[in-house]
């Protein structure tokens, strides 16, 4: 019987075995494990059986969370992290070596900007592009060059690369597409039906949604051929070549950098995992609505969301999105103090973080993407007064009351 998303997630760790009949696997905390002979320990060393070795590569409440999100993006595995950064930062320096180049949309989270520049310091070179047009990838990919990496929408300013584009145009000259999925979530949408062969998401957000606890996965979804990679190492080409990458992950990026995620982060990303797609369709109703109406509000520059007929790649994002997400940002019109209708906001959080069950607000140039300074700011389109919303699941009239009477102040 095929069953709805939501339905195998509430079940997954019940059909899958629990001790007592509980319906939650339970939180393992132990750092070590034993095994009755010396040659299972090696086996399992080795590879040749399952098993825990070193709580630094994961423990049976890590896995359990790593299945629920192969679950739902539909791959073939997972490897989960302390943090979202934990994880691209460890793919990357798991899969590269000096003089390897990469791809990558300009329009990219502070963070993971930042993280390019400690692997061109590395010896890797990277090059930046507009990837809401595919064509400029193309232009930039060299015989060096192993990855392309975009995001699906980008925080803050919401352009939605050419994905089906750039996963054609990989696949077509065997690069290696990766996928930040974190702004749509595996239930807006799956890269791998653009053929992405790595799916990254920040699992501090949407998917655990309730702003509590840090961690991120990477996911193979089966479609790259590992054999054609140059940087596998031997020791890791075991078995079929579609659980190279993986492994090498988990040995070369988890195990030997530490970013492991803990069991009690873990369980509590798993139980949130729960119920992503009540809380993704009420936030992505609760975002349209509010973007419709700040766009027609008169003290309102620019409003820029997926969801609006406005923006530039409205017509994509509705292709391959089954909605826009929560993630929106504005400008105020000149003369109107951004800080100050911010500080008049009474429901809203001033605060960093996306993909709460809150709504949260904060002005970009001055925080986020402060250290960038204005030169890159305004190349990436980011003006000195845009405010990016993360939107929550409050009653919509609610937020709307709390922005019209903090706009009235201004």
């Amino acid at each position: 019987m095929s069953r709805g998303l939501t339905t195998q997630l509430l079940h997954a760790d019940r059909l899958g075995g629990v001790e007592h009949g509980a319906t939650h696997k339970p939180l393992h905390t132990s750092a070590a494990y034993g095994y009755e002979t010396a040659a299972d320990l090696a086996s399992v060393f080795q590879g040749e059986r399952s098993g825990h070795v070193y709580a630094r590569q994961g423990n049976p409440t890590t896995h359990a969370l790593e299945a629920k999100i192969t679950l739902l993006e539909g791959g073939v595995g997972t490897v989960s992290f302390a943090t979202g950064m934990g994880a691209i930062g460890s793919m990357f320096i798991a899969l590269l070596k000096q003089g390897d180049h990469i791809v990558a949309s300009q329009f990219l989270f502070g963070n993971t900007a930042s993280l390019f520049q400690t692997l061109e310091n590395l010896g890797c070179s990277v090059t930046l592009v507009d990837a809401t047009d595919a064509s400029l990838v193309a232009q930039a990919i060299t015989p060096k060059t192993r990855i392309v990496f975009v995001e699906t929408i980008a925080n803050p300013r919401t352009q939605v690369a050419d994905l089906e584009g750039i996963g054609k145009l990989c696949a077509e000259r065997g690069i290696l597409y990766v996928v930040d999925n974190t702004m749509t979530t595996p239930y807006l949408f799956r890269p791998s039906v653009v053929k992405a062969g790595l799916v990254m998401n920040s699992l501090s957000k949407s998917i655990s949604g309730h702003g509590n606890v840090l961690g991120g996965a990477i996911t193979d979804t089966g479609l790259f051929d590992w054999s054609t990679f140059p940087n596998i190492l031997a020791p890791y080409k075991k078995g079929a070549p579609k659980s190279w990458g993986l492994l090498q992950i988990r040995k070369k990026g988890l195990r030997d950098f530490g970013a492991t995620l803990g069991a009690e982060a873990a369980h509590r990303i798993s139980n949130g995992a729960e119920t992503l797609a009540l809380r993704m369709d009420r936030v992505c109703d609760n975002a349209l609505k509010l973007t419709t109406w700040l766009e027609q509000h008169p003290k309102v520059a620019a409003v820029y969301y997926p969801g609006l007929k406005s923006h530039a790649q409205h017509e994509n994002a509705t292709r391959w999105f089954k909605a826009y997400g929560g993630l929106m940002s504005f400008e105020l019109k000149p003369g109107h103090d951004t800080f100050a209708m911010l500080d008049a906001l009474e429901l809203v959080i001033k605060s960093s973080h996306l993909g709460d069950n809150r709504t949260l607000a904060i002005p970009v140039a001055q925080t986020i993407f402060w250290e960038m300074g204005l030169e890159k700011r305004q190349k990436m389109g980011i003006s000195e007064s845009l405010v990016r919303i993360s939107v929550g699941i409050e009653d919509y009239v609610d937020l709307q009351a709390d922005f019209e009477q903090a706009l009235a102040k201004v």
